[in-house]
Formats: C-alpha cells, sequence, structure tokens
C-alpha cells in the first residue's frame, strides 16, 4: 500500500530515528526548510490489546526555536503501522455487541468478515445499554452509537427486522425436506424428499406439494419480547401447515397457535409473540393427495420479526417500491404504469407505448389488441325500457390500439327492450324494485297475495341486465394474490358471465350476500335435516384447458369453505346446497381458466356462466308466489305447529299419522306426510323416522325378535394403510352408529388439522383421514364427511330406496338367518354422487362376538366403498342374533327307568339367538317299563294260541262227524232205491274202513266246509249235500 508507516513500534511517545513513507507527492519538510522528518510525531487512532495492526496519524513537530512562522504542509491522511504483515482497513471488519451481562452491559467488538484473515483490530469499548433501541426509520451507526434515520430509498423497522424479497431465501433462513419418520406408527417413509424444499419465487416463497415434509427455519436472538409476524396463504387442507416456535432447549412454544387455518379471501396476517433469547421459527408443511389431486401450495411472505431491540442498516426498498423521504418505516409500491429499481426513492413512469402493473420492477411494451381484449355487456335501463348491447376493453387495458393490425374496439348495438324484472320485483322510476310485504311478483308487476295465502320469501335471479346490489364482482390475481378492484363478472341479459382478467390466472370472482334467513318454523333439535334453507344455481362452463369453478360458503364473515368444484367444460345444469345454519351468509364462485401463468390473454373465449340463483326463505327477501296458510283472526297467516300439515281441503292444520314424518320444505310449496322406511318409526314430532335398537322380522312361519341397544353408542373402524399415488400412507377412520339415541346421530368425525378448534361432522356413519405424523394429542384427522344422515329403512332385503347391498361382498352368512341391513343417505349431494353418498351396514348374528363384536369392509373394496358414493359394512356380533324362543330349542326324552321318564330341552345348533327365552327345566313324569309289557304280551299270545288250538281241535272232530253220517246216508238211500241208477262209488267199497276220507265231486276247504255245515242243515239236524250223478245229470240234494 502506497504511503504507510512501516517497523513502527505502537507506543504513544514521538518516535525518532525511523524510517517514515509517505504519500507519494507529499514531504513533511515542503514548507519548512528547516524541520526534518524524524521531528513529526505519531499518535496511535485506534489499535488492539494483541499488538496487532494499528492505526497512527501523522501530527507536525513541536514548535522548535528559529522556526516560528514556517509553513506546514497539508496533514496527511492516517497512516498504518504493523508489527505483523497484515493489513486491516475498515470495509474488513464490522462491529458488534457482545452478551449483554448481569447488569445488562455490554461490549462493541470488532469483528472481522473473514475470520483469521488479520489480528489488528480496534480495541473493544463499551456499548450501549442492552435496553437500548432505535425507532422505525432509523437504524443504530454502530461506530458513533448513536441511531439514525434512514436515508432515501431505505427503511427499516428500528427493533427489528422484515424479509419481503424472495428472489433467494435470505441470509439465515435455511429449507429442509424430510421424509415420513418411520417411528409414527404409519410404517415406511416417502423417498426422494430431497427437492421437497421451500420455493423463493420473488415476492413470496412457496412450499412443497408432494408428499414430504418441508420445513423454512429461521433462527433469531431477541434482546427483548418481540413478536413474529407474516402474511399467508393456506388454500388447501390437503396440505398440513403448521409454525411453531422453539427455544434454545428445543422447547416448542405457542402450541395454541401451531395448526394455521385455511385462507379463502387472499393473504391473511399471522402473529405470534417471542420470548427474550434464543428463537428458532418453524414453517413446516406436509401434503397428501388421497385423491390423486396436486394440493395448492401454502404462500408465506412479508415475513418481520421484532424485539431485536435495533437493527445496524436500513434495508433497501425492494424493486417496485420506493421510500420518497428519508427516515421510512416502510417501502410504498409504484402505481400502475410507473416502475422502479432497488433502493428507488421515486418510480419512473413508462413510455406511452409501454405498461407495468402497480409494484412493478419494470415496464413492458404493451401488445397489440386482439379480439380477446375486449368484452360484451348490456347498458341500463333507460327512461324508455331500452337496453343496449355494448363493447368495452377488458381491464386492466395494457395492449394498443395504434400498433399495426391491432384490434379495433366493436361498434355498440342497437337499442332493444329490456328484459323482464327479476321475480318479486316491479319496474319503477326506470329501475326494478322489490314488492312491498305480503305481494309477489313474476318480474312483470307487484300484486297482493290472495286471502288464507302467504308470500313465500326469497331472492330468485334470473334476468341479468344489472348486477344486483346485494352481489359483488371483483378480480383475483393468480400471482401475487391481491384484489385488481376490477370487474371478474359481466351482465349479458340471460346471463352473467367471468370477464377477461390481466392474466388467465387469475379468479374471478362473484359473491352473494345474504343477511339471514326466516324459516317458517323453529327448527327442532332432533330433526334429521336442518334445513333452514336452500339456494339452487343453473350454470355452465365452456372451456378449452383444465379450467376451474368453485363455489363456496362464507358464515358471518368469518370462513369461506369450498364445498364443490368442477373442473373441464361442462353442459347447463343445475346444483343445490342446502343451509342447516342461520346466519349471515356469503356464496362465492370463483374462476380459473388455468393455474398457469403466461403473459397476456389466450383462453378469454372460456367462461363460465350463471343462469339462475335462486335462495329461499331469505330474510327481507320477495316473493314470486303465495302458499296456503292457516288463517288467524288478524288477518294474517300462522304455520302449523310441528308434526302438523295444511290440509288443502279445510285450510287447517292436521298431524301427521304414526309411521309418518313430515317431509319437504315450505319454498317448494307444502310439506306433506310421509310413510317410514321398513323397521323405523315416527317420533312424536312427526319430524323423523328412527330406529330403536329393535326388530321383528317374520321368518318361515316364525317371528323373531331383535333388540340391540348396545349398537347404539358409534363403533370405530380404522381400515388398513392406504397409498397416494406418492406413496404416503394414510387409513380411512369410520364410526357408525346404527339406531338409537331417538334419531340424534351419535357418530361424529373431527378435523383437527386447520383450525385450532375442532370442525366436527356427525351422522348414523361418518368418515375421516388419518395421516402421519401422529401428535402427543392424537392422530391428524382431516377431511370428515358423513355418510349417513338419516335412516332409511331396516330390512333382510338387499335393495332399497335403490340402494343395493350385494351379499357377495362379504363371506356368507349362516343359511337359516338372514343378515339384516341398515340402510342410510347422505344430505350433502356430490357432483358423481347425486342423490347423495348412501351406506349400508348388515349386521350378523355370532353368539360367539361379544358387544361390540367386529365391524368390517369389504375385501375386494379396503376403503368401504367400491363406486365412491356407497359404502358397505359388515357387523358381526351377538347382540346381532335375535332373542331366544321355543323354536331354538328342542326336547330331548330318556328312557323309562325305573319306572320314570325324564326330558331335557337344548338348544338347536348351531344356536343362532341370545337373551330371550330361557331353556324349560327338565320334565319328569312315571312311566311302565319294558319287561311288564313283554309279560302282558306273551301272555296274551299264548292264550291266543291256545283258543285257536282248541277251535281247531273241535272243528276238526266234527268234521269227521259230518263224514261219517254222511256216508250212511248215501248207503241209506241205495238200500231204498235200488231201481234208480247206482251212483258213482258213492258207497263204500269192500275193504274201506268207515272212518276213511270220503272222496266227494267237489272238494272244499275247511272254511268252506264250515261255511256249508252252516249254511245247508235241514231243519231235521241233518245237512243236505249236494250229489252228482254218474250219468251227469243235474246234482241232487239230500
Amino acid at each position: 500500500m502506497e504511503g504507510v508507516l512501516v517497523k513502527a513500534v505502537p507506543t504513544k511517545e514521538p518516535i525518532q530515528g525511523r524510517v517514515l513513507w509517505f504519500p507519494d507527492g507529499w514531504c513533511p519538510d515542503g514548507g519548512c526548510a528547516h524541520q526534518r522528518s524524524s521531528q513529526w510525531r505519531l499518535l496511535p487512532m485506534e489499535a488492539v490489546p494483541n499488538g496487532g495492526c494499528s492505526q497512527w496519524r501523522l501530527l507536525p513537530p513541536r514548535a522548535l526555536p528559529g522556526h516560528k512562522g514556517c509553513v506546514l504542509p497539508p496533514l496527511p491522511p492516517p497512516l498504518w503501522g504493523c508489527s505483523s504483515p497484515c493489513v486491516s482497513l475498515q470495509s474488513e471488519y464490522h462491529y458488534e455487541y457482545t452478551a449483554c451481562d448481569s447488569s445488562g452491559s455490554r461490549w462493541r467488538v470488532a469483528v472481522p468478515h473473514t475470520p483469521g484473515l488479520c489480528t489488528g483490530l480496534p480495541d473493544p469499548v463499551r456499548g450501549t445499554e442492552c435496553s437500548f433501541s432505535c425507532r422505525a426509520g432509523e437504524f443504530l451507526d454502530m461506530k458513533a452509537q448513536r441511531c439514525r434515520p434512514c436515508a432515501e430509498g431505505t427503511y427499516s423497522l428500528g427493533t427489528g427486522v422484515r424479509f419481503d424479497e424472495w428472489d433467494e431465501l435470505p441470509h439465515g433462513f435455511a429449507s429442509a425436506a424430510t421424509s415420513l419418520d418411520s417411528g409414527d406408527g404409519f410404517g415406511d417413509a416417502v423417498e426422494n424428499c430431497t427437492g421437497s424444499t421451500w420455493v423463493p419465487l420473488g415476492d413470496y416463497v412457496a412450499s412443497n406439494t408432494d408428499e414430504c415434509t418441508a420445513t423454512l427455519m429461521y433462527a433469531v436472538n431477541l434482546k427483548q419480547s418481540g413478536t413474529v409476524s407474516f402474511e399467508y396463504i393456506y388454500p388447501d387442507s390437503s396440505i398440513v401447515f403448521e409454525f411453531f416456535v422453539q427455544n434454545d432447549q428445543c422447547q416448542a412454544t405457542v402450541e395454541e397457535s401451531r395448526w394455521m387455518r385455511t385462507t379463502e379471501k387472499g393473504w391473511e396476517f399471522h402473529s405470534v409473540e417471542l420470548s427474550r433469547g434464543n428463537n428458532v421459527l418453524f414453517w413446516r408443511t406436509t401434503a397428501f393427495a388421497v385423491w390423486s389431486k396436486v394440493p395448492k401450495p401454502v404462500l408465506v411472505r412479508n415475513i418481520g420479526i421484532t424485539g431485536v431491540a435495533f437493527t445496524s442498516e436500513c434495508f433497501p426498498c425492494k424493486p417496485g417500491t420506493f421510500a420518497a423521504a428519508a427516515g421510512s418505516s416502510s417501502c410504498q409500491p409504484c402505481p400502475a404504469n410507473t416502475a422502479s429499481g432497488k433502493g428507488a426513492t421515486s418510480c419512473q413512469p413508462c413510455e406511452p407505448h409501454s405498461y407495468a402493473e402497480p409494484g412493478a420492477a419494470s415496464c413492458k411494451p404493451r401488445p397489440p389488441c386482439t379480439d380477446k381484449d375486449y368484452l360484451y355487456t348490456h347498458s341500463a335501463c333507460d327512461e324508455h325500457g331500452e337496453t343496449q348491447l355494448m363493447f368495452k376493453w377488458a381491464e386492466p387495458k395494457v395492449c394498443s390500439e395504434e400498433l399495426p393490425q391491432a384490434a379495433k374496439l366493436p361498434p355498440s348495438g342497437g337499442r332493444t327492450r329490456c328484459p323482464p324484472c327479476n321475480p318479486g320485483f316491479a319496474a319503477a322510476n326506470g329501475s326494478c324494485q322489490p314488492c312491498p310485504m305480503g305481494s309477489y311478483s313474476n318480474g312483470s308487476g307487484c300484486l297482493s297475495c290472495p286471502m288464507g295465502t302467504e308470500p313465500v320469501l326469497g331472492l330468485e335471479y334470473k334476468w341479468w341486465n344489472v348486477l344486483p346490489p346485494n352481489m359483488e364482482t371483483t378480480v383475483l390475481s393468480g400471482i401475487n394474490f391481491e384484489y385488481k378492484g376490477i370487474a371478474g363478472w359481466e351482465v349479458a341479459g340471460d346471463y352473467i358471465y367471468t370477464a377477461a382478467g390481466a392474466s388467465d390466472n387469475d379468479f374471478m370472482i362473484l359473491t352473494l350476500l345474504v343477511p339471514g334467513f326466516s324459516p317458517p318454523s323453529p327448527v327442532l333439535e332432533d330433526t334429521e335435516s336442518k334445513e333452514v334453507a336452500r339456494i339452487t344455481f343453473v350454470f355452465e362452463m365452456i372451456c378449452t384447458v383444465n379450467c376451474e369453478l368453485y363455489f363456496m360458503v362464507g358464515i358471518n364473515s368469518h370462513t369461506n369453505t369450498p364445498v364443490e368444484t368442477w373442473t373441464g367444460p361442462r353442459g347447463k345444469q343445475s346444483y343445490t346446497y342446502v343451509v342447516e345454519k342461520n346466519a349471515t351468509m356469503s356464496f362465492t364462485w370463483a374462476f380459473q381458466r388455468t393455474p398457469y401463468h403466461e403473459e397476456g390473454r389466450r383462453y378469454t373465449s372460456d367462461v363460465a356462466k350463471l343462469y339462475s340463483i335462486n335462495v329461499t326463505n331469505v330474510l327481507g327477501g320477495v316473493a314470486s308466489f303465495c302458499r296456503r296458510c292457516v288463517p288467524e283472526t288478524s288477518g294474517s297467516c300462522a304455520p302449523c305447529p310441528p308434526g302438523n300439515v295444511l290440509d288443502h281441503g279445510s285450510g287447517t292444520c292436521r298431524p301427521c299419522p304414526s309411521g309418518t314424518y313430515l317431509q319437504g320444505h315450505p319454498s317448494d310449496g307444502l310439506p306433506a306426510c310421509h310413510p317410514c322406511g321398513p323397521g323405523t318409526y315416527s317420533n312424536q314430532l312427526r319430524s323423523l323416522c328412527y330406529n330403536n335398537c329393535s326388530v321383528v322380522l317374520p321368518l318361515r312361519g316364525r317371528i323373531l325378535h331383535y333388540e340391540f341397544p348396545a349398537l347404539a353408542a358409534a363403533a370405530a373402524l380404522d381400515t388398513g394403510p392406504a397409498f397416494t399415488p406418492r406413496g404416503r400412507r394414510y387409513r380411512h377412520h369410520f364410526r357408525v352408529s346404527l339406531c338409537g339415541q331417538q334419531g340424534r346421530r351419535a357418530a361424529a368425525c373431527a378435523d383437527n388439522v386447520t383450525d385450532t378448534r375442532l370442525r366436527v361432522v356427525r351422522g348414523y356413519v361418518c368418515q375421516a383421514t388419518l395421516l402421519p405424523p401422529e401428535r402427543p394429542q392424537g392422530p391428524i384427522s382431516s377431511q370428515p364427511i358423513s355418510l349417513g344422515d338419516r335412516i332409511l329403512g331396516v330390512t333382510t332385503s338387499s335393495t332399497l330406496d335403490g340402494i343395493t347391498s350385494p351379499a357377495e361382498l362379504f363371506p356368507p352368512g349362516h343359511p337359516d338367518l338372514p343378515d339384516i341391513i341398515f340402510f342410510y343417505r347422505s344430505n350433502d349431494v356430490t357432483q358423481p354422487c347425486g342423490s347423495g353418498r348412501a351406506t349400508a351396514v348388515r349386521l350378523r348374528c355370532d353368539p360367539l362376538r361379544p358387544t361390540p363384536g367386529t365391524l368390517s369392509v369389504p375385501s375386494k373394496c379396503p376403503e368401504g366403498t367400491c363406486d365412491g358414493c356407497t359404502f358397505h359394512f359388515l357387523w358381526v356380533t351377538a347382540e346381532g342374533c335375535p332373542r331366544c324362543s321355543n323354536s331354538h330349542y328342542r326336547p330331548i326324552v330318556s328312557a323309562c327307568i325305573g319306572g320314570i321318564q325324564r326330558t331335557t330341552y337344548v338348544w338347536r345348533e348351531p344356536r343362532l339367538c341370545r337373551g330371550g327365552r330361557s331353556l324349560p327345566p327338565q320334565l319328569v313324569r312315571p312311566c311302565r317299563s319294558m319287561d311288564f309289557w313283554l309279560k302282558v304280551g306273551i301272555s296274551a299270545g299264548t292264550g291266543a294260541a291256545a283258543l285257536l288250538a282248541a277251535l281247531a281241535t273241535y272243528f276238526w272232530k266234527k268234521n269227521q262227524k259230518l263224514e261219517y253220517k254222511y256216508s250212511k246216508l248215501v248207503m241209506s238211500a241205495a238200500a231204498k232205491e235200488s231201481e234208480l241208477p247206482a251212483p258213482d262209488t258213492c258207497a263204500i267199497m269192500e275193504g274201506e274202513d268207515a272212518e276213511d276220507e270220503l272222496v266227494f265231486a267237489t272238494k272244499k276247504s275247511l272254511f268252506g266246509k264250515i261255511k256249508s255245515l252252516t249254511s245247508k242243515r235241514l231243519p231235521d239236524g241233518f245237512d243236505s249235500v249236494p250229489l252228482k250223478t254218474s250219468s251227469g245229470g243235474s246234482a241232487m240234494e239230500l
């Protein structure tokens, strides 16, 4: 270095006889010839204790005799003298404060930018008090240890820092990606997460959207208690977003603010208090895509931290902003068609043929106008009742009409007749005014409701000549998510459609505000449907790319929850949403042509159209028709009491009969009594049907009675792990409450991800998604939905009200006892499920499964549903068995032993009953043994045999006598009538025994002979015997 002092020993005494090098062109003797350089003095300016590099200032010699009046040369700049080879310049080090001691004091020390580069640094000096701080717009000058105002084009927070530029991660920030910890109970980790980090995108930093855990970290040491604040957009609950703070012991603080709320209306502000000392800030996201849909990222910007006590420098304004005055605490964005660079004190206007959006860093050349840069609309009706088709440039207008081949704005069309007013309104004073109370209108004129009727209040829009006063429209930027203050929807007579935004990824916003509702009767606490109103709209989507239309509902201006989304082209169709809470409501339609940002407008022909909007029961609404009601003496109408329906004939209220419930909403006309489904009963107020945990089932000539009160309490079922397309594990959590509770739905599923307070969904059957990682208070539960808001019936049939429960989905049950099936339907209507989600629960008997039993889903549909709309469950439990009756057991009769016979009753196997009737006691009765009856039988048989033998002997002897008599008669007759022809061998021949058997012409059996004896006996006591002559003549009777 030129002009430095070398070989100088640091001392406060003048140095004599040392060799000095001075700056070129300067000589200490130049103005005084008698002075020598050795007579100049060196005084230290700054030094460090280690004896390294020191800064010295050369002073003139003391006044010498005879040298008065000499002219001294100008003083040289400070010179450096070193006892080591290093050289320390002020640009090579900076100042910092040491940690505060117990007395609240600290020291200011110089710290080299590169450690070890040199050792000659300024000596430490006592610093300011630890509680010292500068005001906003000021910074602490460390050299002077005083607060100074920031220069123009810069700003400061005084006691804090702000990070609003995200072209890259600011100094001190770190982004890390981790896979799922395998120790959380959900199995293996998701691989390939090294690239899943927070990404800086200019004005903000964006989270990951894949199924990894990305963490943005920043460590800060606060000298006093402070805060951290930031703005964020969190539109998609498919990402788990948490912000938390840890101290230097890695202990989390502000746990109550850890889980962030979703946002629906642009950027939201979040602030957390910080403690004095070390604080590590964490922004952590974990995405999951259960339904194969890439979630929208979390965006964070404008991170500010206070409590650092001071800032040693001011921050330059980022490009697109400026600070015109010194001492600014913030920078202002540049207006439209102006731009600025970094650290600007003002914004420069763009050239005539260029443009810039608000907050732009540079101007862009204007493109030539095309037919996509203008749109059509209708003018308001004039005093003649006419309107005109008009064309206007889309806002903001960035194109130029003066360039070659630029499109020109088409001329306005001819004037046409204005459409009629919307229902409930009538033309008055050149505009449509609401009809007075007690009247109705179809749009042409107001008419009073007839006697015995009342107007049905609501809002119905189907003519779109002007935007209704309770509707507003705007555009939300798809780049920085700021509202632009321009119209996003335009009226077109028969419909309202989306205008052209500044970019194709802008959101076209349309909002309808409703102050509240006036239901005709109080909503009963036990009703299955808490409907107080409904909104129905007819829409159409014309798209060439993957456009999206969101329908969102807000309650009391606090939340704006998306309830339905349509993607791609859609034909003209209707959608209905049921309002279940009486509050100030907002209904919002948001249309985005494409999520990808490109310069210019390419898809302005992609539009969404709303043809009609109808909201019922609006507080202070208008009427398009009147309905029958119960007249009162005052002339007004009164609603029917709960459970009653208006009789059209008599005009009086009549109660719904037992077994029916009141269905329908007054907005549709008049409610009616409808029968309950099989196996259900109506409650006393006839507001719903329910099952009281009992069923009576006729089955094959017998009646089975079921009672299962233990199943009224909700049972839980967690399905096996499922995987998203990236391999993230999740589980479906179901809760089922079959019956009872007088129709009140006992199953509850919660969402504990997006809100600090739980959001609970109740129903007979509900579902939630469980996600890792698990927290100390339990697993993360997200996206709860109801699968059954009302019970349709309890039956053994596999089909009811269009819902089918195929038996083949589950293993077969017992053939003699069918499953009892509970059918439910939800009130939530979705695109794929036009009638709402449905659930079928099969209740199966198994006496060996104690309460609550086993709840399962089909093996081929492990998520509980095969089509996404109908869910199937099998509940096997002893509670599903019928009450035991006499048909469930049989008797077993024992042998007669010792004159006693026993009858024992046993259950039929397998036993398919429980409780009810118990087995009868054993029956004992007297009886006679088998040997007694054997003796009686033998005696009777012996007697009968003896009788038969006696009869046989008697008749045999009688027969011998008859034969003998017969032979005697024959011989006697032959002796008296010798002239007659000799009979053929009728006499006893010589040598024959008189007792020998006679041979007759016709032989008879023994019984035949007995018959002959009884029938042919003559009066004289002899038997007549027919004889046959030898000549063949007729027989002769003797």
